[in-house]
């Protein structure tokens, strides 16, 4: 997957801010009062769909975070999509979080998976298992399995991932965006070293998540 360069402001949101901007400038001509509730709607869609550039960390066999938002779940747990014990390190992004998703470590998609389902809320154990997802198995070339779920919420109803099975990624590559609210689980090899704490605010492609152990 070839890496791309994108511009501040996310290409997924770009529709709707220019259709929010045009109306709200319509109706300003109408009658300026009305028209302030709708430039906020523009701001609210403008900081939605920022995607600032991040630092990426170059140290071998560390995962970073594939999304904004803050820690929700560390546990060790089974991984469904490998069969495998693993430990699962959840960060949900509400709606004031960057949407954008950024591969945690550099790798080959060895398969891809998506599962229609519900849109409960994302902060919920649940979500996991049971919301609309998609799941990428990535192997690094040490021979580490990670693997990326992406997971809808009960606003957000679109997923978007934009890599497939084969796709080479670097890390902190931009390869897919959630709208409106949603979270990304990681599960790891089950001997990983935890870097995080429940709690903590994560940036995607820039903060480091765990340390991959031979």
């Amino acid at each position: 997957m070839a890496k791309k360069a994108y511009p501040i402001i996310a290409k997924e949101g770009w529709p709707f801010l220019i259709a929010s901007i045009v109306i709200s400038a319509f109706v300003f001509n109408l009658c300026a009062l009305w028209s302030i509730p709708l430039w906020v709607i523009s701001l609210f869609i403008l900081q939605f769909f920022r995607d600032p550039k991040r630092s990426t960390p170059s140290k071998k066999n560390m995962v970073v975070s594939a999304a904004d938002g803050k820690v929700i779940v560390i546990e060790k747990c089974k991984d469904d999509y490998l069969n495998r014990r693993a430990i699962k390190v959840s960060v949900f992004m509400n709606v004031f979080n960057v949407h954008s998703n950024k591969s945690p470590i550099k790798s080959i998609i060895m398969n891809k998976w998506y599962f229609p389902g519900k849109f409960l809320n994302a902060a919920l154990s649940k979500a996991s298992l049971e919301n609309e997802r998609c799941a990428l198995h990535l192997k690094t070339k040490e021979g580490f399995d990670i693997t990326c779920v992406q997971i809808a919420g009960l606003i957000a109803r679109r997923i978007l991932c934009y890599a497939n099975k084969g796709d080479a990624l670097e890390v902190g590559e931009r390869y897919g965006f959630i709208r409106f609210g949603s979270r990304v689980d990681l599960y790891l090899p089950i001997n990983s070293k935890i870097k995080v704490t429940l709690g903590d605010k994560v940036f995607n492609g820039e903060t480091i998540i765990a340390e991959l152990k031979k």
